[in-house]
């Protein structure tokens, strides 16, 4: 195989400042939770911040699945990622970032459309919660076109961003994603990316996972709402009806993993909670890095489980290399 993943998200530049609680009161911004927003509603966002003297911490290619694909290459796996950038300053930041993290795509400079591209404001208080405003940009036009056949043929897995769900071109370019990794013998792994994905766009969601999944990624909020239970043992049993195996990342008590045989739990790392953006995108690379390169499902676990603590106790959804080195030299 040519590459361990093929991914499919959204295309986000992401832009990340600390804030307090009180700014998000002040302009009645849904703590926690990613919100999709007009472009105008981001600008004066971003405006806020500038007139309250709050400056970027980061500024990133981003998007989850990105994120996602940027962490397997990192641990030393091979990815590749369709998604869609305008030909703009920052489509061309976005691409040259991609690039610089050893990403397989088909975009290339010159070849760009026109429109703006996607930015997210990550919002970060003092208790290390995240908070988005998304303005999707072209990305929201992502269709079919961005899928590279070849490069999904030559993948172990697919990896799809529920993010997608909110958007009838993207939502159609994931399920087409799916259906070709059936077609030729790919495995298939969709993370559900948000709770609000899950709660407003709860029918393209389950068309998604509908696929006799063979990988599942959520956390436990996801998880309850999906299924509709109130309680994580009832959801996961729940889950079985939709994934073989399947992935439930429930903060700071770890996580669980349905290996289609027994339940793992896999324990958590104590740290000092920076900044949570990132945390699942990570936790899922480096899981999906673990047990494409001989790890089984428990090692790939704590693999990843050590690796969100590294995110989490910093500011952006990246580790540095020495860091990676770090998290495979305490695991050895």
């Amino acid at each position: 195989m040519k590459y361990d993943v093929f991914g499919i998200g959204n295309a986000l530049v992401d832009m990340e400042f600390k804030v307090n609680e009180a700014f998000l009161d002040e302009h009645k911004i849904e703590k926690g939770l990613m919100t999709l927003v007009e472009e105008e509603r981001q600008f004066q966002i971003v405006k806020a911040l500038s007139d309250q003297d709050q400056h970027e911490v980061k500024r990133q290619c981003g998007g989850s699945a990105a994120n996602t694909m940027i962490a397997i290459s990192q641990f030393g796996g091979k990815s590749f990622y369709s998604f869609k950038i305008a030909d703009d300053d920052m489509g061309h930041f976005y691409l040259d970032d991609i690039k610089e993290n050893g990403i397989g795509t088909k975009n290339k400079t010159g070849q760009l459309a026109d429109g703006v591209t996607g930015k997210c404001i990550v919002m970060v208080t003092e208790d290390a919660e995240r908070t988005m405003n998304t303005y999707l940009g072209i990305t929201a036009a992502l269709d079919e076109d961005q899928i590279d056949e070849e490069a999904l043929q030559n993948s172990a897995w697919v990896y799809v961003e529920g993010y997608l769900v909110a958007s009838p071109t993207a939502q159609a370019a994931a399920v087409k994603t799916l259906a070709l990794a059936k077609k030729h013998g790919v495995k298939r792994s969709v993370t559900m990316s948000d709770p609000n994905m899950v709660n407003f766009f709860k029918d393209n969601m389950k068309q998604l996972i509908s696929f006799d999944l063979d990988l599942l990624f959520c956390n436990e909020q996801e998880a309850l709402d999906f299924t509709g239970k109130f309680e994580i043992n009832e959801a996961r049993e729940e889950l079985k009806k939709f994934a073989k195996h399947f992935v439930i990342t429930l903060g700071d008590k770890g996580a669980v993993i349905w290996d289609g045989e027994q339940y793992i739990n896999i324990a958590s790392h104590k740290v000092e909670t920076l900044d949570t953006n990132g945390a699942g995108d990570m936790f899922a690379g480096a899981f999906l890095y673990g047990i494409n390169n001989g790890l089984s499902y428990e090692e790939a676990g704590n693999l990843a489980s050590l690796a969100s603590a590294k995110v989490v106790s910093q500011y952006g959804p990246r580790l540095e290399s020495e860091q990676v080195s770090e998290v495979k030299k305490q695991l050895a």
